[in-house]
């Protein structure tokens, strides 16, 4: 759609969550079933209009869920207000409940609100948190989750595995963690990646690698976790993940983790009068990284 200040647009934040088991990944692809596709359809079927475009706070892969992503979507003041009908309450209130009777149970839409100036769901974001979760006990094995726990038959040395995790973070290169995109950047911002075991708490017992960035790039996260796994599983010293981000490039001994343990569980976002600074403060440092990863072959 055209840019808000072009027309009498609403731009309309959206909360949701999803089971990734039957997605083909978020990205709307010809012929496959995805997030982005199934909602944009279940958007276009309530609002009566075209399905409009949606934009994502952090695109998953296939396979992979989230508890917490955040999209938006700009539509028509119009279209925006005419979503009520004759049913009570704002229009975001509505929206919700329209979705709910036509999105498929794996899609939830918890949220519909219009969004603060600035607001861009994927610029405009502080950070985006995963949790990979592993049962690597079989007293920890629960077959109800299946789908979002990933079963290891070998034991894992947490303590190892958090070790390893210190040396990966902060502003590196991940071209070794991340597989390459033509004209992508690398360049990413880790804030936190340790391994814990829970002693309490739904988690208890699983080991969960907690994984949180400015931005990934593809697979970056799995990637991350493979490696730390083979640590955990003391088949790598526990200096290994360090060299492999030194070294910038893929090795055929990297593995990547299965998707389905993967959870997006948080988009963070500055105040209100700081979304339009933090969008065009993200967009001019992704900018400027493509342009130093454009530089020269890594290594």
């Amino acid at each position: 759609m055209p840019p808000p200040e072009a027309q009498d647009v609403v731009r309309v934040r959206l909360d949701l969550s999803y089971d990734g088991t039957g997605f083909a990944g978020w990205a709307a692809q010809p012929t496959l079933r995805t997030v982005q596709g199934t909602l944009e359809a279940a958007l276009g079927t309530v609002l009566r209009c075209p399905p409009p475009r949606l934009t994502v706070a952090g695109r998953t892969d296939a396979g992979v869920h989230a508890r917490g992503q955040v999209a938006h979507v700009d539509l028509e003041r119009a279209v925006w207000l005419a979503v009520r009908g004759r049913m009570e309450g704002d229009p975001g209130e509505v929206l919700v409940r329209r979705l709910a009777g036509v999105l498929p149970p794996d899609v939830v839409v918890h949220r519909a609100a219009g969004a603060p100036e600035g607001f861009d769901a994927r610029f405009s974001a502080l950070h985006r948190r995963y949790a990979y979760r592993i049962a690597d006990d079989v007293a920890q094995v629960d077959p109800l989750r299946r789908a979002h726990v990933v079963r290891h038959r070998v034991p894992l040395d947490a303590t190892a595995m958090s070790e390893a995790a210190a040396g990966l973070v902060g502003r590196h290169d991940f071209a070794a963690f991340c597989r390459a995109r033509p004209d992508a950047t690398t360049i990413r911002t880790l804030q936190v990646l340790d391994v814990v075991r829970p002693t309490q708490g739904r988690d208890a017992g699983l080991v969960v690698a907690v994984v949180q960035a400015d931005a990934f790039c593809h697979s970056m996260v799995r990637a991350l976790v493979g490696a730390l796994v083979a640590v955990g599983e003391g088949r790598r010293p526990v200096d290994w993940p360090t060299a492999l981000l030194a070294g910038r490039r893929r090795e055929g001994g990297a593995v990547v983790a299965p998707a389905h343990g993967l959870t997006l569980e948080e988009v963070a976002y500055p105040a209100a009068e700081r979304l339009a600074e933090r969008a065009t403060l993200t967009r001019a440092r992704r900018a400027a990284d493509d342009v130093d990863g454009a530089a020269g072959p890594p290594g």
